[in-house]
C-alpha cells in the first residue's frame, strides 16, 4: 500500500521562504525537491541528478537553470537537461517534476498524476490574507503527520495539554457540545460550542467578575492534512464578539514517514511567536513524540486503539485517508471501523 496519498495538493513552502533569485531545497513525502521561480513561474524539480544521483542543490542556479556541481549537467524547470558539457544531451536525461501553484501565500504541489492536478481543489485558506497582517511560520516536527492531524482534530486535548496557554478551564466538558459533520467540499469538521461558560484564562480580564461567555472552537480538515481552526467568543446574551474572530491555518506536509512540515500563521511580533513555539514545540510535540515512541513501528489500527467520543472527527479523517491511499493502490477496501 502506498505510504502517502499522491493525487492531492500539499504545501511545499510559504512563498516568502523561497529566495527571489535562488531555490529552496526541501524533503517532501520522503523525496528531495527544489522549488524556485523562473520568470515568475513556479517550478519544482527533484533534487537529484540522474547521472550520479548527487543533490542538484550542491550546484549553481542561474536564470531558472540548475547546473549539477559534480559534472555540470544543467536542467530547467521542466526537468529537461538543457546542457551537457561533454557533448550531445543523452536520451532520457531529465529529472522528475511536480505541478506547482501559489495560493494563499503558499506554494502547493501535486505529487500524483499531473492530468488530475486541478488548482481549484486546493482548500480555501483565503482568510489568511483577509485577516490583515500575519506572520507566516514553519516548523518541522519529528512526528508522523497523521498523529499531528489527530491531535488537532481532537480539540479536547487543550483542556489538559494547553491549560495555561489556551485551555478553556474545563468548560469544554461542563458547558460544551460537540458536533462532527462533513460538508459539500469534502471537509470534515469537529465543532465544540460552549454556552454560559467561565472565560478561559487568557480572556478573563476582558469580562466582569462572574460574567460568562459563549465560545466556538471549530476545526476543519481536508485530505491529506490541511486543517483550519476557527475561534469565536462573545459575552453570553450578547451578539457582539468579545474578541475579533480568529482563523488559523494548520497545514501539514509529510517530510518523511516520521517527520512533518507544519505551516501556520500567528500575529506579528516576538510575543506571538514565543506563544506559538510554546504551544507547538513545548506542549504538543513532546507529547506526540512520546506517543510515536510508544507506538514504535506498529500500525495505528493494528494496536486497536480505544476510541472516545471526542475522537470521532479524527477517526473519520483517518478512514478517508486510508480509503484514498487504497484506491490509488487499486484497492478500495475501507479502513477499520
Amino acid at each position: 500500500m502506498a505510504e502517502f496519498v499522491r493525487n492531492a495538493w500539499y504545501m511545499a513552502a510559504w512563498a516568502g521562504e523561497v529566495p527571489a533569485e535562488g531555490f529552496l531545497a526541501r524533503r517532501l513525502l520522503g523525496r528531495p525537491w527544489l522549488v524556485f521561480r523562473d520568470n515568475g513561474v513556479w517550478q519544482m524539480v527533484e533534487d537529484r541528478c540522474p547521472h550520479r544521483f548527487v543533490p542538484l542543490s550542491r550546484g549553481t542556479f542561474s536564470n531558472g537553470r540548475i547546473a549539477c556541481g559534480y559534472h555540470g549537467l544543467t536542467f530547467d524547470g521542466s526537468g529537461a537537461c538543457v546542457h551537457n558539457p561533454f557533448g550531445p544531451i543523452p536520451e532520457g536525461a531529465r529529472v522528475a517534476t511536480c505541478p506547482v501553484v501559489e495560493r494563499h501565500g503558499g506554494v502547493w504541489f501535486w505529487p500524483g498524476d499531473p492530468a488530475l492536478a486541478n488548482p481549484d481543489a486546493i482548500p480555501d485558506f483565503g482568510f489568511i490574507d483577509a485577516n490583515g497582517s500575519v506572520a507566516r511560520s514553519h516548523y518541522v516536527m519529528a512526528v508522523n503527520y497523521q498523529l499531528i492531524a489527530d491531535n488537532l482534530l481532537d480539540l479536547s486535548h487543550a483542556e489538559f495539554l494547553h491549560v495555561e496557554s489556551f485551555g478553556s478551564n474545563g468548560s469544554l466538558f461542563s458547558h460544551g457540545a460537540q458536533t462532527v459533520a462533513q460538508d459539500e467540499t469534502g471537509a470534515i469538521w469537529n465543532k465544540w460550542d460552549m454556552t454560559g461558560a467561565p472565560p478561559p484564562g487568557w480572556a478573563a480580564s476582558m469580562v466582569q467578575d462572574g460574567e460568562t461567555v459563549d465560545q466556538a472552537l471549530h476545526i476543519r480538515w481536508h485530505a491529506p492534512a490541511n486543517l483550519a481552526l476557527f475561534i469565536e467568543m462573545r459575552r453570553s446574551h450578547d451578539t457582539g464578539p468579545l474578541v475579533p474572530p480568529m482563523a488559523n491555518p494548520h497545514i501539514l506536509t509529510p517530510e518523511t514517514a516520521q517527520s512533518t512540515h507544519y505551516f501556520f500563521t500567528h500575529e506579528p511580533g516576538p510575543e506571538a511567536e514565543a506563544m506559538a513555539r510554546r504551544v507547538f514545540l513545548e506542549e504538543d510535540e513532546p507529547m506526540l513524540a512520546a506517543q510515536a515512541e510508544a507506538m514504535g513501528e506498529a500500525d495505528f489500527w493494528d494496536m486497536r486503539p480505544l476510541i472516545l467520543a471526542s475522537d470521532k472527527a479524527a477517526v473519520l479523517a483517518r478512514r478517508r485517508l486510508r480509503q484514498l491511499i487504497r484506491r490509488e493502490g487499486g484497492n478500495a477496501e475501507d479502513a477499520p471501523p
